[in-house]
């Protein structure tokens, strides 16, 4: 039978083989091991120090030590070598700071926690009586502090890992574009919240689920499919040529998004394939802009087009010689070219304006002035040429002055005016303001056919015109556009009156306290 103190070390060995593989907490893991080494030892105080890669020893935790020898302990431990034998001659030292501060410790014993010989943190436990610690002692903590480095060592490398795996976490997180981890057989391994919201579903529904049960495409996309590129073990594939893009297909019926992706492959250093992460960009933006590009060289190949040709046209014909013109034939001729090229010169200054608004280059000259007088001295400008139309203004007699740019605000009301004419044959364009909290309001309203409610989201964009208007009626689709420009310029808005039933009516605001 064995004696009790046998019995009690083995219990203690078998505590702490329990504490060194449940435990991986490195803090909770290091109280633990404390814990019972001053009571395997039938210490009453002790602690245990770490060392940290180019910082040296520390303190990381204590039991029965007053607060106040932290300092002093701190102070010691920096002065310790590197690497420390399993001599524990610094043990003394120890004790005589502690009787030095009355804590009534007389004796000590301490081991360096070794893993391949390099010393990874030491632990120290002490007695309040004299005596020396015994061979037995020694031999006791030093085979729990070989398992206590392990221990330690292990919890350290979870410790990393763990860190990684949040600051990976935080990086998927907070990353725009969708990620997908997958398996080598194309399972969904993880995935970031960008991902998720790209085709509508949440994160964990897609776990475990099929690449190809994730994307779906919306039509035949364009480049690599993922399933080609597995096939061939991703050989002969240059990171760039990785890439396709598509319609993505979103989950509850939303419409589908255009994507680009871009696959990784991670390979083991056999050459194993481990993962596939693949990026996935919502390139709606820079599909817009391709229609905008497209819009423009529609403009280009049209809208300036057919002034260019009328001018060219009635230039030449009023350059023949075979025929003698009569003046007022001539008159007329040179009219349409004036006009054409008053035309010209106007789509050329809009779509520089559109240039110069969308890149921020446009300063406002903003000055204080009476806006209901630029409104009346607009209507005398247009209404001297008005035969179908008539135009009127309504503004309280009290209207407060505004601080803005009064060429962009004039501009701003010519393009509206101009907007109801061209849509609207006949009837009243009606002009009205009035003040609001830090604010005016200006509508302007025709009798014509109206928005048709599907446009109406885009009739601000640039270059856009109705399938409709488009065949029936001249322009840019820069009208608007400039409208909006020039309202945001100025911290404004600008929008579509839907509950306006007469025909159109786009309403505008333009700060007070500008």
């Amino acid at each position: 039978m064995l004696p009790d103190y046998r019995v009690r070390q083995r219990e203690y060995l078998l505590e702490i083989s329990r504490a060194l593989t449940e435990e991986l907490d490195l803090k909770a893991l290091l109280t633990r091991i404390l814990q019972i080494s001053v009571e395997m030892l039938s210490g009453h105080a002790g602690f245990i120090a770490l060392k940290e890669e180019d910082k040296g020893w520390y303190l990381a935790v204590s039991k029965g030590i007053h607060p106040a020898l932290s300092t002093y302990l701190e102070n010691w431990l920096r002065s310790l070598p590197e690497n420390l034998s399993e001599d524990s001659d610094h043990v003394p030292e120890i004790n005589n700071m502690l009787n030095d501060i009355s804590m009534g410790m007389l004796s000590g014993v301490g081991l360096p926690l070794l893993v391949q010989k390099q010393a990874i943190g030491q632990i120290f436990v002490f007695r309040n009586y004299r005596g020396v610690f015994t061979t037995n002692d020694h031999s006791i903590l030093n085979n729990f502090a070989n398992q206590a480095a392990i221990a330690v060592r292990n919890a350290r490398l979870y410790n990393q890992v763990k860190e990684q795996n949040l600051r990976m976490t935080a990086l998927l997180a907070s990353v725009a574009d969708g990620i997908l981890i997958l398996s080598p057989d194309l399972d969904v391994l993880s995935l970031n919240k960008a991902l998720a919201r790209l085709v509508n579903s949440s994160p964990s529904a897609l776990i475990g689920e099929k690449y190809a049960d994730v994307i779906q495409w919306k039509g035949t996309p364009t480049g690599l499919l993922l399933e080609e590129l597995t096939q061939n073990d991703f050989l002969g594939y240059a990171p760039g040529e990785m890439f396709l893009e598509g319609d993505l297909i979103r989950q509850g019926g939303l419409d589908a998004v255009p994507v680009a992706i871009t696959y990784a492959p991670l390979f083991s250093s056999e050459g194993k394939l481990l993962n596939i992460i693949a990026s996935v960009r919502d390139i709606t933006r820079y599909r817009e802009a391709e229609d905008m590009k497209d819009g423009f060289i529609s403009v280009i190949t049209h809208e300036l087009k057919t002034p260019i040709s009328l001018i060219k046209g009635y230039a030449s014909t009023l350059r023949r010689e075979d025929v003698q013109w009569d003046p007022e034939m001539i008159q007329d001729s040179l009219q349409v070219i004036e006009d054409e090229a008053d035309h010209l010169s106007s789509m050329v200054d809009d779509l520089l304006d559109a240039t110069k608004l969308q890149s921020g280059l446009v300063v406002l000259k903003k000055t204080e002035f009476d806006l209901k007088n630029l409104v009346e001295e607009q209507i005398k400008r247009f209404g001297a040429e008005l035969d179908h139309h008539s135009l009127s203004a309504d503004f309280p007699d009290n209207f407060p002055l505004v601080v803005a740019d009064e060429g962009r605000v004039a501009q701003l009301l010519s393009n509206l005016i101009t907007n109801s004419l061209k849509y609207s044959q006949n009837g009243e364009i009606r002009i009205t303001g009035r003040e609001l909290d830090h604010q005016v309001q200006v509508c302007v309203s025709d009798q014509g056919k109206g928005f048709d409610p599907k446009d109406i989201p885009f009739v601000f964009d640039r270059f856009y015109r109705s399938e409709k208007d488009a065949k029936s009626v001249k322009g840019t689709g820069l009208g608007l556009y400039l409208c909006k420009s020039i309202v945001l310029a100025h911290g404004g808005n600008i929008w579509i009156d839907e509950d306006y039933r007469q025909g159109a009516k786009i309403c505008f605001s333009l700060p007070l306290d500008s």
